[in-house]
C-alpha cells in the first residue's frame, strides 16, 4: 500500500517537473523584458481600421509607454518623441486628434506653453488615480473608458456639416425681367400725347 502510495507521488513529481521545464522553454522563445498587449477588441474595432499609418504608430508609442500605474500619464510631446524617432510635430498633432477622436486616447492635463505637456491615457485600461489631472478628467472618463468601441456610427470619413445653401448654388436675381423689358403704357405718361400745353401759344386776347 505505502509502494503504491509511493509510486503516485514519484508520477505526480515527475509530471509537475515537466510541466515546469515546458513551461520554462515556452518562455525561452521570447526575448527578455516588458512587452505591449494590445486587446483584439481594440485592434479589430472600426475606429482602430480607419486610422491613418501615422496614428496607428502614434498608439503603439502610447501603448510602449503603459506600465502598471501610469495610464492618465503618457505623453505625446514632440521633445519626448523626437527621442522615439519622430521629427514632425504637425504629423503628431493631427495623428494626436485622431486618436482623440476614435476613443482610443483621453486627455488628463491640457498642455500649454512654455514646457506643460499634455498628459494621456489608453482607454482600454483603467485609468491610474492622480491628484495632478485637470478638473473634470475623473468625471469625463467613465465615458471615454473604451470609447472606441462607440464609434462605429461615425462614418469613416468623419461627420459631414449640413449646408444651408441650396444645392445647385445661390442664384443671382437678373435685373431685366425674364420677358424682356415692359414697354412703357402712355396714358400713365406724366407728358400729354399732343405736347405740353403750357407750351402752347395762348388764344386768349386782351
Amino acid at each position: 500500500m505505502n509502494g503504491l502510495k509511493i509510486n503516485s507521488l514519484s508520477r505526480i513529481n515527475v509530471m509537475a517537473k515537466d510541466k515546469a521545464r515546458k513551461a520554462h522553454q515556452k518562455g525561452s522563445c521570447r526575448d527578455s523584458g516588458g512587452f505591449v498587449a494590445l486587446p483584439w477588441s481594440v485592434l479589430d474595432c472600426a475606429a482602430y481600421r480607419a486610422l491613418s499609418h501615422p496614428a496607428r504608430s502614434l498608439l503603439m508609442e502610447f501603448a510602449r509607454q503603459y506600465v502598471k500605474d501610469n495610464n492618465g500619464r503618457l505623453l505625446a510631446s514632440t521633445r519626448f518623441l523626437k527621442t522615439r524617432g519622430w521629427n514632425s510635430a504637425d504629423v503628431i498633432h493631427r495623428a494626436k486628434l485622431e486618436l482623440v477622436e476614435a476613443g482610443l486616447i483621453y486627455e488628463t492635463v491640457k498642455g500649454h506653453r512654455p514646457n506643460k505637456a499634455s498628459w494621456y491615457a489608453i482607454t482600454w485600461q483603467n485609468l491610474d488615480k492622480d491628484s495632478r489631472y485637470d478638473a473634470g478628467a475623473w468625471e469625463g472618463w467613465k465615458y471615454a473608458r473604451s470609447g472606441y468601441k462607440n464609434t462605429a456610427f461615425i462614418p469613416p470619413n468623419g461627420t459631414m456639416g449640413c449646408s444651408i445653401a441650396p444645392t445647385h448654388g445661390i442664384t443671382v436675381a437678373h435685373p431685366i425681367p425674364v420677358d424682356g423689358t415692359i414697354n412703357p403704357n402712355n396714358c400713365y405718361l406724366p407728358i400729354p400725347l399732343d405736347g405740353n400745353h403750357l407750351e402752347l401759344p395762348s388764344t386768349l386776347r386782351d
